[in-house]
């Protein structure tokens, strides 16, 4: 491919941008040249276009290698609507639709095609794609091929069979988050020839760090704090584990915050449903495990939350890296306990290959260090993953004296006198200029009208849905500040903005530009529906009707013990009455009989003390009727005293 091709053309022409990312065209050439690549850059860097820009110029078959349908399914929707052909190959499709993609990729009808590696694993789907005119093989979070990566996939391994099935095609590696030694892995793995290594600077300087160990019962109150200061942004709330994501949603919401669940125990269907609500804003908080998150493209997320220490640094730098993606200010929040570090222990000791947990204990060693040390958090980062910055401070760090407001503002809430306790314990690097000046450099463009913000994001709900895409396919985030900001009266001005392409401005332009113009005339959005239940009246609700705790968590979507969890703080506030029928009166009396030994204060060492058989949900249950006791029989002490002073 002459090196003279001109790339912005397309780049103009299909993703409507006028100009090339830091790297990026470097990367587009290198692919186009037929040169083995090597790229490591932060999520939001724009890696995607990397490879889909020189599938479309050359005008064969890209083979990429993702590891989530889901992802594959948006990215393949969303050149679809950008007029370039793609197709998913997976196990979602019937047999017949299977058959259509096969029989139209041999006739070379798409330009990007989407495997998982378990797929490309399959002698049948080699032996396919022999037949197919491939122009090179994209391997997408390709730290998950070597066991060093905090995301090693053992299927990925076995992509390593690509060189000796296709030795004369180019192969590219894309990841996020890779140290030296990952990086090195990759290449080997994957036996690149002399690849061409392109290695972006690690340091994000938009994003504000902020890691606080809190004490037993500060959490929630921060988390508030935090949440109340974004109240019109989009948040994503990372959670350890499936019943603390859904113990926050009815935390959050309890308290006037509206927010959705994301975890592995959820129906596709669900999760699905809850993060197309999130991308289009429908709801702004999302509370997730770290099921949530690879490959999102929402370049408006305000603020990452994390309730807990993460595995490692990578991960952590993978999913705090989600905020600010927009190159506008965000914060990454991390809020760990003590108990976080013990946990994360536990985990590494269940591990049985040795070399393995020698892995696991010294990526808990490393995000320690991290969490607990006093230098620079954005200087850490970028010396973790081999970068040397030339600066000392970065300006913007709790280390470095930049802290939020809502930090040190008054309590949002008083702690919860309830313990929460799980059931389970369960190239070149380019180096960075200084950190300061470019923070200072920093400039916000200013904020579009709020109303007409609103009701073009209904705008984008309603037309997605009509579609049967997601919102961000419909219309990126940034594309749709801009559109707030210009407020375009023809298609020719249309195209002036980032993110409209030829195709794009063909398929919604007049739409949109006709919603602009009923804003003008007066249209506004329409008022948000009435509010469901607060999570505690939900369930008080479903249990005086008779339902049982089963019955009660299939109706609200929670897991059981979540329910249970619910039940025992309405007992403990006096709420609703304790049902004997609930907890085995012998065995009621066993627990009781730990409380008067152990106290109810705390949950694990009342645990620990009973037989093993014993489980957290009617230890909760009971410990709530006693401490509900002890609090009644406190109160009827006061009154007493005050009728006898009174006297």
């Amino acid at each position: 491919m002459p090196a003279a091709t001109n790339l912005l053309a397309p780049l103009r022409q299909y993703w409507g941008y006028d100009s090339f990312r830091p790297l990026q065209e470097r990367i587009v050439r290198s692919l186009l040249d037929r040169h083995d690549t090597c790229v490591v850059m932060p999520t939001g860097g724009g890696k995607s276009l990397c490879y889909q820009l020189p599938a479309l110029v050359i005008g064969e078959t890209a083979v990429v290698v993702s590891p989530l349908i889901s992802l594959m399914q948006d990215q393949a929707a969303q050149l679809a609507q950008m007029g370039i052909p793609a197709a998913v190959l997976n196990s979602t499709l019937t047999s017949d639709a299977q058959s259509s993609v096969m029989t139209k990729a041999r006739q070379g009808e798409f330009r990007l095609l989407y495997l998982s590696p378990e797929r490309l694993a399959q002698a049948s789907t080699l032996s396919w794609l022999k037949s197919i005119p491939v122009s090179f093989f994209a391997i997408d979070e390709a730290h998950c091929i070597s066991e060093w990566g905090h995301e090693f996939r053992p299927e990925y391994r076995q992509l390593s069979n690509l060189r000796n099935h296709f030795p004369n095609h180019p192969i590219a590696a894309f990841t996020a988050s890779a140290t030296q030694r990952v990086r090195h892995d990759i290449l080997g793995q994957l036996q690149m020839r002399q690849p061409h290594k392109y290695i972006a600077s690690f340091h994000r300087a938009n994003l504000q760090y902020m890691v606080k160990q809190c004490e037993y019962g500060t959490q929630p109150d921060l988390l508030l704090r935090a949440l109340r200061s974004h109240a019109q942004s989009n948040v994503i709330v990372y959670a350890p584990t499936i019943a603390r994501v859904e113990e926050v949603v009815d935390f959050l919401e309890e308290h006037g915050i509206g927010a959705l669940a994301y975890h592995g125990k959820m129906d596709a269907a669900t999760r699905r449903t809850n993060q197309e609500r999130w991308m289009s804003d429908e709801v702004r908080v999302l509370v997730g495990t770290i099921a949530f998150g690879l490959g999102i493209n929402k370049a408006t997320v305000r603020a990452v939350v994390h309730l807990s220490l993460p595995k490692s640094i990578e991960q952590y730098y993978q999913e705090s890296g989600r905020a600010g993606r927009d190159g506008e200010r965000a914060e990454c929040i991390l809020l760990w306990q003590k108990r976080d570090a013990g946990l994360l222990a536990h985990f590494n000791d269940q591990i049985s290959d040795p070399a393995e947990r020698e892995r696991a204990w010294q990526r808990y060693r490393d995000i320690r260090s991290f969490a607990e040390s006093k230098l620079c958090r954005h200087r850490q980062i970028c010396l973790h993953f081999g970068e040397k910055p030339k600066w000392e401070t970065c300006g913007i760090c709790d280390v470095c004296g930049t802290v939020p407001e809502w930090v040190d503002a008054p309590p949002a809430v008083k702690p919860r006198r309830k313990e929460s306790v799980s059931s389970s314990p369960g190239g070149s690097v380019a180096g960075s200029s200084n950190a300061t000046s470019a923070n200072a450099a920093m400039q916000s463009l200013p904020a579009p009208d709020a109303e007409l913000h609103e009701y073009l994001r209904e705008w984008r709900r309603l037309t997605a849905k009509e579609k049967g895409v997601p919102a961000y396919v419909v219309l990126h985030d940034t594309s749709l500040e801009e559109v707030c900001r210009r407020q375009p009266r023809s298609l020719t001005e249309l195209l002036q903005i980032h993110g409209f392409g030829e195709r794009k401005t063909e398929a919604y332009g007049q739409s949109l530009l006709d919603a602009l113009a009923h804003f003008r005339e007066g249209a506004r959005a329409s008022a948000t529906a009435e509010k469901k239940p607060r999570p505690l009246d939900q369930t008080k609700q479903l249990l005086a009707q008779g339902l049982t705790f089963n019955e009660i968590a299939a109706i609200r979507g929670r897991q059981l013990s979540t329910v249970i969890s619910t039940v025992a703080e309405l007992v403990e506030r006096g709420e609703v009455e304790f049902q004997r029928s609930w907890v085995d009166e012998t065995r009621r009396s066993i627990i009781e009989a730990g409380c008067t030994k152990m106290g109810t204060q705390w949950l694990k060492p009342l645990k620990d003390s009973l037989p093993e058989e014993f489980t957290y949900d009617e230890i909760r249950l009971v410990v709530a009727q006693l401490r509900w006791k002890k609090l009644r029989g406190e109160n009827k002490q006061e009154e007493s005293a005050r009728e006898d002073g009174a006297l």
